[in-house]
């Protein structure tokens, strides 16, 4: 089974939507196929939240269409280095210290990522980040319904975008999956301590700064009780450490 996820919002807060493709096979002739769109919109959000809930409600649909599905094997592809590292790191540390962040913060997003949460419980997903906007046709398409719920008038008077359901060899999207954003292989070929940083991020107090040089980092962090630093070697690196600690 394979469900590929996507949101997005107009203004951080603003109007955002969602958008999913849940493959997966028939009740009733496990050898065919079924493809089904999903989407939806809310008034005032913002681009996480749309993340949060595109792989709520694909694994929601999922679970009311399915019995017997407590070990059913899923591919979950997503863009979204949030949701797969919250889902697959953060997650567990966040409900074992009641929902609040190392800095004794509540969660962003709380309530969506408890739902999360219990659902992740009936299933065994495993997660591939993928690279946002590389011509992935499944991934492109989500991101087309998801701008398109978030694009409809306030009124909801606007025409709703059309909806695929229905076998998969009448579904005219390519489904498969070249682009995977690359993992540790890739990093493998130089140590760390070979390559030249990109750059040091600092945490003190709850404020994350980034830094060019060790020197303006250490100058930032040297004597404070708490601090955290890091050297990082790529600017993706850099982001995902940035909006991991901002959340911590």
């Amino acid at each position: 089974m394979k469900i590929f996820t996507d949101g997005a919002s107009r203004g951080n807060p603003g109007p955002g939507g969602w958008g999913a493709i849940v493959v997966f096979s028939s009740r009733k002739n496990d050898e065919n196929r079924e493809v089904v769109e999903l989407g939806g919109r809310e008034k005032n959000t913002t681009n996480n939240r749309m993340e949060l809930v595109a792989l709520i409600q694909a694994l929601q649909f999922v679970k009311n269409q399915e019995s017997g599905i407590k070990n059913r094997e899923i591919k979950v592809f997503t863009d979204s280095a949030y949701l797969l590292n919250g889902a697959t790191r953060w997650l567990q540390l966040w409900e074992e210290k009641n929902w609040k962040t190392t800095g004794k913060k509540d969660v962003l997003n709380k309530d969506l990522w408890k739902k999360l949460f219990k659902l992740l419980n009936n299933f065994n997903i495993e997660f591939k980040l993928l690279l946002g906007h590389s011509g992935i046709p499944a991934n492109e398409r989500c991101d087309e319904i998801a701008t398109a719920f978030a694009d409809l008038p306030a009124q909801a008077s606007g025409k709703k975008p059309k909806l695929y359901s229905g076998v998969l060899e009448n579904y005219g999207i390519d489904l498969s999956v070249a682009s995977v954003r690359p993992q540790a292989k890739s990093r493998k070929l130089k140590t760390k301590s070979s390559r030249k940083p990109y750059s040091y991020v600092s945490e003190v107090k709850g404020i994350v700064k980034v830094h060019e040089t060790w020197a303006e980092c250490e100058k930032r962090v040297k004597g404070v009780s708490g601090a955290r630093f890091k050297k990082v070697f790529s600017g993706e690196e850099e982001s995902e450490l940035v909006k991991q600690w901002s959340i911590d």
